[in-house]
């Protein structure tokens, strides 16, 4: 027995001498000749598990790793917890001696992660420990234990409650540096240091937040660490302090000084600080010229998607004056030869000069310098390209290869987390050599991809490549070996690790862009099966990617916010031609391919989760497109398992391999889930996207697939699944708005056809049902009428608007009720006009019709007084052919005409401008459907434009009838046809005595001529014809002394007999109506001052409202035209108009008659109570000075204005506004 003891003495003592030559030689690894180390290395594998087999018992072999994991752990404690501090970015994974690591993974395959990290733990709280061991040791089980970050993050939590629950510095300590560590290794592995410890210590639920002496507690702890710290904590620290109480803010000041000072002390200026720094980073603290060449080119990518100057950069230029001007600036404006077309760069400090934000002098050194550049460029024309430097990039293409050694070997697998993490610093090296490194941004920052045109540096575009090429050649290497779910870990760890570099991430995915959006079609198979994989992967590691904020165009809206990654990916994959039809399709085949294959044996709620919901959405659209088979129910689901082999290369037959997929039952069940299903909205959206000319199914085929989808498909399903509960109305909403959607988005990358055209197909297919709606109804009998369902649907979507801008709300209102028209003009005509019953008989009901006029379609008039011809006349044929359904067709016509002239005369006032190309429209059907007489309205409305015609051709009377606007609509439309010019003097003379309301009328619709010749152009209104022709009418007023003022008065809005005259008028129109109003003063008559007592009133309440315009900048006009094609019209400058005005009223007021000022206390009490008027026409002077300022600060400053009388009354506005 003595010698059994002393036999294991001896064992344990030689042990014992043969770890501590290891543990020597790992420390002087770099002095020692090869021969010991292979010797060591040799020695390394008594500590192989395999070496064991049978011959010791498991429990024995456990108890003999864990005490020599002791051993090393506690070996030589010689570094104190300062020297730890400085120094454990040293200790880091890939910067450890390999004989360390190599020790470490071969001790750690015996335990668990638990288990690994609880004897870690025991070590700490009982042993004197070498920190460099056990930091190293942190490392290692951290890059390759995947389950050791959880582990770690609640080992870190039971610290900080020790410490905080003992106030021990020791837990403290033993936290922070865990901590720190483990952040070294990258987010892939474990989260920033800088989210730790806002997670930790940035709320009030932090362990600190208890009572005050915790809080004293850790700025003690902080405040002792701050001679040891490097720059990048402090920064954090600083920039993410912890929550203190206010009334312990001076706690947190004391710190924040101190932490200061040590960054003085390391000449790092936390003044310097870059825009978007990455505190995330513990590496060195970055040159504020470096961060200020990264903080540009993150405000340049920002400014391109945004077209915006960025919030940051405004708020720097600022408050961050120091670091803006000395660096930001100096940064941005490096001389460089311009380009001929601006760039984003030119058009960013283009905005930034025009903002103020650039001096003067620093912008003219740099154009000269600029200029100085291009004439050197041109005398030398040899420039350096940026180039990678080779021998990261050498190193970096060595490893991926020795990766993919591991891979094809299942006996090496425990290797890949290593190689991995070496990988992961040869990158870093790699990006860190690049000339221009793309920003790092924190984590929560959205990812900028321009979409049409992705930007990508050459030296990224290298690193990308060469890391994607690998990724390729590691999944055919691994696949020619095992299916994708026996290939083990590696490719998951090495996209995780590709995430965890976030500098790499806006690269990646521009790269991602190019290939996919732009290349997709000319990739060839390897190609096609490597990137849908790598779109898998990078899915699995979601969490580690930020949204992305993709932008479309220089004029397509930015989205209201970021896309997830999944989503991105549905963005980049647009089928719209025969060539993308067949990508998309062998794409998202092997993508679903791979996702199945890979995690089959993940549960359900973890494999929806993984996969991207777009993918198969697009499966959805394409497989039953191209594909009959799809189209019908599956009579027996395919219980054959899925096999990769046979499904890997879609391109040998990819709607064969696509239709496997289909009829798989995962992929079924997969269907089945809501965030899977494809909804009938978005199965219209793409099919909208199809360019029907470069489409890979010919237009028969289409249209049966159209059938399909719309009839048998989406119509009956459950509102559930996306479909409609087989209700038409629904269906019909359904494709309207989807028609409306996809023609307010733009066509980015399509075909060249028009954004606001309508889909052929898709509107036939919803004239379809439409027309089988109204079948339906006339076959129940309606006895009292009902909300037309289609202008529910219209109005519906001008109510839920998101309001943004006044201008943006404008313009997107104009252009959906132009798209609205064009709708509603493609639809059966009989379809905006319904019928009901009343008493016994059927009667047409146009009041839907009537309201959406009155409310919106008369908005979008460029001629102010009458819709478009198109509208216009599929009302008429409408009309006509609903009438049908009457008893008494003409009847039904004469009383549906009789209700326009109260209940919307809009209509009526279009038929008059347009009646002789209506006329032999509405006659030639009326002849086809009836073969009768002309109804009884539409003959008076024949009679009314003959007799105009005659009147100015031939001399003969104009009988005047009611109602007289009409009447004045017909006249003005045949002076339209005929320019009379000269007769037209003679014309008016021959009207009757009481044609007063007539002639009012026709200076009415010549005055929004007037004004329509301004603001619409291409109506071919010429300004001064109708500028001639009002004065000619006002002339002939003035002589029959005709008062026609109130035709301009407010007041007159809701009453009176010209009421019904604004009412049809564009509100646009009406709102410029002081425009034209004040183009006719030149030529006004001065009796007119002395003999209307309401002139004054009106001509100061217009006025008014041409300030008011000028100052709420509502002179936007609109008109029939696209908005975003409107040709730019020359319009007098406003300030000339208002000064024309103003000195207009100041000449006019001494001419005008007494009672007249008494009629503006009506402007004064009501608009401006703070304007003092006493009846003279001195006073009234002298408040019209006032006016405009006055209505500046009424309107834009919101002040008390009674307390302002003083000043307002001496306003001089006009010095430094009108001449």
């Amino acid at each position: 027995m003595p010698q059994f003891v002393d036999f294991e003495q001896i064992c344990h003592a030689v042990l014992q001498r043969m770890l501590a030559w290891v543990l020597d030689a790992v420390g002087k690894e770099k002095q020692k000749d090869v021969s010991t180390l292979q010797a060591v290395r040799f020695w390394l594998n008594v500590f192989s598990v395999s070496v064991y087999g049978s011959v010791a018992h498991p429990d024995s072999m456990r108890q003999f790793f864990r005490h020599t994991l002791t051993e090393v752990l506690t070996y030589n404690p010689v570094l104190k917890v300062s020297d730890a501090i400085q120094m454990q970015k040293e200790w880091s994974f890939t910067r450890t001696s390999s004989l360390l690591t190599t020790l470490y993974r071969k001790l750690l395959v015996a335990f668990s992660a638990k288990e690994s990290i609880s004897q870690l733990q025991q070590v700490l709280e009982t042993h004197e420990v070498n920190w460099q061991h056990v930091l190293s040791c942190v490392s290692t089980l951290v890059v390759c234990q995947a389950e050791a970050e959880q582990l770690f993050k609640d080992l870190l939590s039971h610290l900080l409650l020790k410490a905080f629950g003992n106030y021990d510095m020791e837990n403290m300590i033993t936290a922070f540096l865990i901590a720190r560590q483990a952040a070294l290794e990258g987010p892939a592995v474990f989260m920033p240091y800088s989210e730790w410890f806002k997670a930790s210590f940035g709320s009030a639920g932090g362990h600190h937040g208890s009572s005050k002496k915790a809080l004293v507690f850790l700025f003690e702890f902080l405040s002792e660490l701050v001679p040891f710290e490097a720059a990048p904590y402090l920064k954090v620290h600083i920039m993410y302090p912890p929550f203190v109480p206010t009334k312990h803010r001076s706690l947190l000041l004391e710190y924040i000084t101190l932490a200061k000072t040590r960054l003085s002390d390391l000449k790092v200026a936390i003044e310097d600080m870059g825009l978007y720094e990455d505190l995330s980073s513990t590496d060195e603290a970055v040159q504020p010229q470096g961060q200020a060449l990264r903080d540009v080119e993150k405000a340049l990518q920002i400014f391109e998607n945004t077209r915006k100057i960025p919030t940051s950069v405004i708020e720097a230029s600022i408050f961050r004056r120091p670091y803006y001007t000395s660096w930001f600036l100096p940064a941005l404006l490096r001389p460089r030869v311009l380009p001929k077309t601006p760039d984003a760069c030119m058009a960013f400090i283009d905005s930034l000069k025009r903002a103020d934000k650039i001096p003067s002098n620093l912008y003219s050194s740099y154009l000269q310098a600029c200029h100085a550049m291009k004439e050197k460029m041109l005398q030398d024309e040899s420039k350096a390209e940026p180039s990678l430097s080779k021998e990261p990039v050498e190193q970096l293409k060595a490893e991926l290869a020795e990766l993919r050694t591991l891979v094809v070997d299942q006996t090496q697998w425990e290797d890949v987390p290593a190689q991995i993490a070496v990988i992961s610093d040869r990158l870093r090296s790699v990006l860190s050599d690049s000339n221009d490194e793309n920003e790092a941004a924190p984590s929560n920052s959205p990812i900028p991809v321009s979409i049409p045109a992705p930007r990508l540096e050459p030296c990224h575009r290298g690193v990308v490549d060469l890391l994607l090429t690998s990724f390729c050649q590691t999944l055919i290497a691994a696949s020619s070996f095992n299916p994708p779910d026996r290939q083990g870990p590696c490719l998951s760890l090495l996209v995780k690790m590709m995430c965890g570099h976030r500098n790499l991430l806006p690269a990646l995915l521009s790269r991602l862009c190019q290939l996919i959006y732009h290349q997709g079609p000319s990739l060839t198979d390897a190609h096609i099966l490597g990137l849908a994989a790598f779109v898998i992967h990078l899915s699995e590691s979601r969490a580690l990617i930020p949204g992305v904020e993709a932008s479309f165009g220089i004029s397509q809206p930015v989205p209201e916010k970021a896309f997830s990654i999944s989503e991105y990916w549905t963005c980049l994959l647009i089928c719209r031609t025969e060539e993308s039809f067949a990508f998309c399709m062998r794409f998202c085949t092997a993508a679903a391919t791979y996702a199945m294959c890979k995690f089959s044996s993940c549960s359900h709620e973890d494999f929806c989760a993984l996969i991207p919901p777009g993918l198969i959405k697009k499966l959805q659209h394409l497989v039953p497109r191209l594909s009959l088979e799809a189209r019908g129910v599956l009579c027996e689901e395919d219980k054959t398992a899925l096999t990769w082999s046979s499904l890997s290369c879609p391109s040998l037959n990819y709607r064969r391999a696509s239709l496997c997929l289909w009829k798989q039952a995962l992929f079924q069940e997969l269907l089945k889930e809501k965030a899977f299903q494809l909804s009938f909205r978005e199965w219209l959206l793409m099919e909208l996207e199809v360019c029907p000319e470069k489409d890979i199914l010919s237009a028969s085929e289409r249209q049966d697939f159209h059938y399909w989808a719309i009839c048998q498909r989406y119509l009956p399903a459950p509102s559930a699944a996306g479909g409609c509960d087989g209700d038409l109305e629904k269906a019909c909403g359904v494709i309207i708005n989807a028609l409306l959607d996809s023609s307010q988005r733009l066509d980015v990358g399509g075909c060249g056809q028009s954004k606001m055209s309508l889909s052929p197909e898709i509107l036939c297919r919803l004239q379809e049902l439409v027309l089988e709606l109204s079948c339906r109804r006339k076959r129940l009998s309606c006895s009292a009428a009902q909300r037309h369902f289609l202008f529910e649907i219209l109005q519906g979507r001008l109510r839920d608007r998101k309001h943004g801008s006044a201008l943006e709300e404008q313009l997107w209102r104009q252009q959906e009720l132009l798209l609205h028209r064009r709708i509603l003009v493609g639809l059966p005509a009989s379809a905006l006009i319904t019928t009901c019953w009343k008493g016994r008989k059927t009667v047409l009901d146009c009041e839907d019709f009537f309201h959406f006029v009155n409310s919106e379609l008369k908005n979008v008039c460029s001629r102010g007084y009458a819709l478009s011809y198109d509208i216009t006349a599929h009302f008429f044929r409408g009309l006509l052919n609903a009438s049908l359904d009457c008893e008494e067709a003409a009847e039904g016509v004469n009383d549906a005409l009789t209700a326009c002239q109260t209940k919307c005369p809009l209509v009526l006032l279009s038929a008059a401008l347009w009646w002789p190309r209506l006329e032999p429209v509405l006659c030639s059907q009326w002849k086809r459907l009836f073969g009768a007489p002309l109804a009884e309205e539409l003959d008076r409305l024949r009679g009314w434009q003959s007799s105009g015609t005659r009147f100015l051709s031939s001399g003969a009377v104009f009988p005047l009838s009611d109602p007289p606007w009409l009447l004045a609509a017909f006249l003005h439309s045949a002076i339209l046809q005929q320019s009379p010019r000269g007769r037209g003097r003679e014309a008016l003379e021959r009207l009757g005595t009481d044609a007063e309301q007539l002639l009012v009328s026709l200076l009415f619709f010549s005055l929004l001529d007037l004004i329509s010749a301004k603001i619409a152009p291409k109506e071919g209104v010429d300004f001064q014809t109708s500028l001639e022709w009002s004065l000619e009418i006002l002339q002939c007023l003035e002589e029959r002394g005709t008062s026609w003022t109130l035709l301009f008065h407010s007041a007159e809005q809701g009453s009176g007999k010209y009421y019904v005259l604004r009412d049809a008028a564009s509100d646009c129109h009406i709102r410029l109506l002081p425009v034209a109003f004040y183009s006719l003063t030149p030529r006004f008559p001065r009796e007119l001052l002395r003999r209307e007592p309401t002139f004054l009133l009106v001509a100061l309440d217009l006025y008014i409202q041409l300030l008011q315009l000028f100052v709420e900048g509502e002179v936007l006009p609109q008109s029939d035209q696209d908005p975003t094609e409107r040709s730019s019209c020359v319009v007098q400058d406003p300030l000339e108009v208002i000064s024309v005005a103003r000195r207009f009223l100041m000449e006019a007021i001494p001419q005008c008659l007494t009672q007249s000022f008494g009629n503006i206390q009506q402007v004064r009490s009501d608009v401006f109570p703070f304007l003092p008027v006493c009846g003279s026409w001195e006073c009234c002077c002298c408040c019209l000075h006032s006016l405009p300022g006055a209505l500046i600060l009424h309107w834009c400053c919101g002040f008390d204005c009674a307390k302002l009388h003083a000043s307002l009354t001496c306003l001089a506005w006009e010095c430094f506004l009108l001449p």
